[in-house]
């Protein structure tokens, strides 16, 4: 335990400035996967064959390609063969790849976690909108989408969950996340291996079960009454 206290006072700072880095990977590619997921999901339930198309080939082939795959392509082929650059700053680019890498992915699962949503709208609702003159668009951003989305709480609180704990997979983006900081630790003192572990997971728990229970709860209160 005493070389576990002394580990703790040697890399402490340095765990949770990393484990800050997973949260605001989170936020960000929280954000950007939530706007091309919408669109999406707009494009999956549109009335044009060709979005329809498209829609279900991103799903279909984003959904189900690892996701360090699409982190290692990000770097390795974005940035070492195609010299795409997002920032001057080394490390700010890889960890903007990064983003990218994870918006990409996830997105998939937020059109079909949207998709779901829509699912719950009463039919009537879309035929009431076209019946008032409404085009697909402005009855999707009107009346059905926000109905959509409080039927589909549950499901992208379950994305957002798997989001957190996919941003480990940015260390093969050598961007500075818990999970490297980690296997330095282990490194060093791997005598004390179960209690590094223990400790990783326990800062993963503080953020996403207070995320299940809210993300449920709002997913009862705002359902959509049938």
């Amino acid at each position: 335990m005493q070389g576990y206290l002394s580990l703790w006072d040697q890399y402490g700072e340095k765990m949770l400035s990393a484990f800050w880095g997973n949260l605001q990977l989170t936020f960000w590619a929280a954000l950007a996967s939530l706007v091309l997921g919408t669109i999406l999901a707009l494009m999956r339930i549109s009335p044009v064959p060709s979005f329809r198309a498209f829609g279900t080939a991103y799903v279909n082939i984003f959904r189900n390609t690892p996701l360090t795959i699409i982190m290692a392509f990000g770097v390795l082929v974005l940035f070492g063969v195609f010299q795409v650059q997002f920032n001057s700053d080394f490390d700010l680019n890889f960890f903007q790849i990064a983003i990218l890498g994870l918006s990409i992915y996830h997105a998939a699962f937020v059109c079909e976690a949207i998709r779901s949503g829509v699912n719950t709208v009463p039919l009537g609702q879309a035929e009431a909108a076209r019946a008032i003159g409404l085009s697909f668009l402005p009855a999707a951003w009107l009346v059905i989408l926000p109905q959509a989305f409080r039927g589909a709480i549950a499901p992208l609180g379950n994305v957002l969950i798997a989001l957190i704990k996919n941003t480990t997979v940015a260390v093969a983006g050598s961007v500075t996340e818990i999970s490297g900081v980690m296997k330095e630790m282990l490194e060093i003192r791997s005598d004390v291996g179960i209690l590094i572990f223990f400790t990783i997971a326990v800062l993963f728990v503080i953020v996403v079960i207070p995320v299940g229970v809210l993300t449920t709860y709002l997913s009862k209160k705002l359902a959509v009454a049938r």
